[in-house]
């Protein structure tokens, strides 16, 4: 046997929760895994599992102890995946592999949520010493380990390197009918259907999306659980009631991941308690910074994305337990009784239609933002097929999806989601529902930000005029910032000389 056969196909960084489970999907594809962890605790969990999964047949995975080893035991030009944490941890690994003896031509594969900024920088940093890749990984340590939804991005010549490997491990939908073809059996991996796995574009670009999609997902979560605070404070209903409602919408056109496993928890009771777990659960929520830095981006670009940031305020608030207790004692809110029972199939009827329409304008919010950043940094990404890849692995997967690449597909240069003839029609169809289930949590004192965002952003969309007029005004009169009249060429700036009003305007 030549010694480049006893070589392993892939070296691997990182055997934390999610580095384990990517190394077990890349075996269970074929592919030999050397890999290197500080911990040494976890490389033995890691060969444990590998000797339980795959019964009689030789290891798939090896362990080595130093970063010279590791490029010893796989074969050249190397490739080397990373699932470290984000930041400095990156920076550091890729120089202990350059001292290590990595070469130029040797590629490296960051797979953390790495702000897409750092990786543009790294890149240009280890330029011309390794060939720096990424590819964001979205689907949990569930999607790692059977399949996820993949956004690589980086240089070309290397992504026909990697490809074949990342669609390996990606997850796969039926190409006919747009849903997940899911099967969670180590060493069983789903060969057939498409991938859940696309090239994005230049550096950065991938870790962007992924970012965008993170946006996305703290709205759509957002938005689910405002829909349940409804049900639960306006309609009086039970944890398993709620359940139950987010299990029939499941069968339509809100069917999605996040629908799924909010019935899941909605149905689980606490073994010490025996109440429903969501009761024992602290009202407190966290973050780990891509819905913030989705925001923070939105701001940057000047694309507004009210129902993404308002998702982070709501975390942000939620967390203000203490304040909000010494509150709930001391401000009052609307005198008035909850929703009489023999209204809540229609209050019911209106949430899901009011959480579809802004579900329509969350995502119309990020691929707006997608779509102007692409501009500002010269990306070309296809939108439909972002679309594609996020139908399975992914947190946000949905059957929505599949009409989002629809759009993009009947339009190439469609310049944001509403204006599709299918989801403009969808709104039309479903937003006075949408509009009675803001007005009524409003009514009741619920707060519903996500919710009613979306409304103002949807009816300021379809404004042809809007106030703005009257602040330009404002500014030009407290700082002479001037404006453009409405009967004149746009490029033409005018100011008034406001401490004299019966002066005429003069051009600046």
């Amino acid at each position: 046997m030549a010694e480049s056969d006893s070589l392993c196909d892939i070296g691997f960084i990182g055997a934390g929760v999610m580095g384990k489970n990517l190394i077990m999907n890349l075996a269970d594809n074929g592919y030999k895994v050397c890999a290197f962890d500080l911990d040494h605790n976890r490389l033995d969990a890691l060969l444990e599992q590998d000797a339980r999964e795959r019964g009689e047949r030789p290891p798939r995975v090896e362990a080595c102890s130093s970063y010279t080893e590791l490029l010893g035991r796989i074969k050249a030009p190397h490739l080397v995946i990373l699932s470290v944490p984000a930041g400095a941890p990156v920076d550091d690994v890729c120089h202990k592999l350059l001292d290590a003896g990595l070469k130029a031509d040797d590629i490296v594969v960051d797979t953390g949520n790495s702000l897409w900024t750092d990786s543009v920088e790294r890149c240009e940093r280890f330029k011309g010493r390794l060939i720096f890749f990424t590819t964001a990984v979205s689907g949990g340590d569930v999607g790692a380990r059977f399949g996820a939804s993949l956004m690589p991005s980086g240089d070309r010549y290397a992504w026909t390197r990697i490809e074949p490997v990342l669609n390996a491990i990606a997850a796969k939908v039926d190409p006919d009918s747009g849903r997940p073809i899911e099967r969670r059996e180590p060493g069983r991996p789903v060969s057939g259907g498409e991938p859940c796995a696309a090239y994005i574009g230049p550096i950065g670009s991938g870790h962007y999306v992924k970012m965008v999609h993170n946006g996305i997902e703290y709205a759509d979560m957002q938005l689910i659980c405002e829909a349940y605070h409804m049900m639960r404070s306006a309609l009086e209903m039970t944890p398993a009631e709620i359940a139950k409602v987010f299990r029939e919408w499941n069968l339509g056109p809100l069917n999605s991941y996040l629908i799924d496993i909010s019935a899941e928890v909605l149905a689980t009771v606490d073994t010490d308690t025996k109440q429903p777990l969501v009761d024992v659960i602290l009202d407190r929520a966290g973050q780990k910074g891509t819905g913030l830095w989705t925001a923070l981006s939105s701001l940057e670009v000047g694309c507004p994305a009210p129902s993404i940031a308002e998702a982070v305020y709501a975390r942000s608030l939620s967390t203000r337990k203490v304040l909000r207790t010494r509150a709930a004692k001391k401000l009052l809110g609307p005198d008035v009784a909850p929703v009489e029972p023999a209204r809540r199939a229609e209050v019911i009827e209106q949430l899901h239609d009011a959480l579809y329409c802004a579900k329509i304008c969350v995502y119309a919010q990020g691929f707006d933002l997608m779509k102007l950043a692409a501009r500002e940094q010269g990306w070309q990404l296809n939108f439909a097929e972002i679309a594609r890849i996020w139908r399975a692995g992914c947190i946000i997967r949905a059957v929505f999806l599949q009409s989002i690449s629809d759009a993009y597909e009947r339009d190439l240069k469609l310049s944001n989601l509403l204006l599709d003839d299918f989801f403009a029609g969808q709104i039309a169809l479903n937003q006075h529902n949408w509009r009675r289930a803001v007005a009524d949590a409003s009514l009741l004192g619920i707060p519903v930000p996500a919710l009613s965002s979306a409304l103002s952003y949807y009816d300021a969309f379809r404004m042809e005029s809007l106030p703005a007029n009257l602040l330009q005004g404002q500014r030009d009169f407290f700082g002479a910032h001037t404006f453009s009249r409405v009967d004149r060429p746009e490029e033409e700036k005018y100011h008034v000389q406001w401490s004299e009003p019966g002066r005429p305007v003069v051009e600046v």
